[in-house]
């Protein structure tokens, strides 16, 4: 679908009084313009929304045309340290469409299969131990030391009766590790909370066995996220009232 030409609204001044935690469908509509004319000679709509600073994620999804089929991951990429959302919201559209490493850049012809999430992260807490969460309302940011580094599970004061002993991996020069889901990834995928633990661990790099021990090493962040959801006719539709 082609769009009619957009002049750049005036500047507007930024807004220091802080907003709700809810996101709206005007940050997506944000980051889908910057694709746009990333992807074509347009000019940006300049943002009305205040410019407060969260962590943020920008994920791009393909919407399938048979009916009944769910939206399949096209990119996703964000920051944990908090941003100005006008800048970051734009700089991680681009980043999430051209420099995810699981896909190929994002391609002006796909523009009308897209859908554009953002996730405005909060409320982030340090977690007791790694099942101190809740699925369906917390995401997960884990880390932990390689397990060379650990003590032997005979030297823990409260040994689990899940822990057991393993040969451990040569220690090589990555003494740590880490990886995040986001709060609608986990309930999506089905997992419990030791199976997205799991995931989590193997998705930082590890590649030896996961074990009691190795679990109750890590060092657990949780935090909640705000989200919003629109697919291109949406984004049209919002540009063309904003052109006219």
């Amino acid at each position: 679908m082609s769009l009619p030409p957009v002049k750049t609204a005036d500047p507007v001044d930024k807004v220091d009084e802080p907003t709700t935690n809810v996101c709206t469908p005007e940050h997506c509509f944000h980051a889908f313009d910057a694709l746009y004319c990333a992807l074509t000679s347009a000019q940006p709509i300049e943002p009305t929304f205040p410019d407060n600073k969260y962590p943020l994620f920008v994920t791009w999804n393909t919407r399938s045309s048979r009916p009944g089929r769910h939206p399949r991951l096209r990119g996703c990429i964000g920051n944990f340290e908090a941003m100005p959302l006008r800048e970051g919201l734009a700089e991680y559209a681009l980043i999430s469409a051209f420099k995810d490493h699981r896909f190929r850049k994002i391609d002006k012809s796909e523009l009308g299969s897209l859908e554009c999430g953002i996730s405005l992260l909060t409320d982030f807490e340090d977690a007791d131990n790694y099942l101190d969460w809740t699925v369906g309302v917390h995401g997960i940011n884990i880390s932990f030391p390689h397990p060379s580094l650990l003590r032997t599970s005979s030297s823990s004061e409260t040994p689990s009766p899940l822990s057991s002993s393993y040969h451990l991996p040569r220690l090589t020069s990555r003494q740590s590790f880490s990886a995040c889901y986001l709060p609608e990834v986990i309930p999506d995928q089905g997992w419990t909370k030791v199976e997205a633990i799991d995931s989590a661990i193997q998705k930082s790099g590890w590649t030896g066995n996961i074990t009691e021990d190795l679990r109750r090493s890590i060092k657990l962040r949780r935090y909640q996220s705000s989200q919003c959801v629109v697919g291109w006719e949406e984004y049209v539709e919002w540009r063309n009232d904003k052109s006219a």
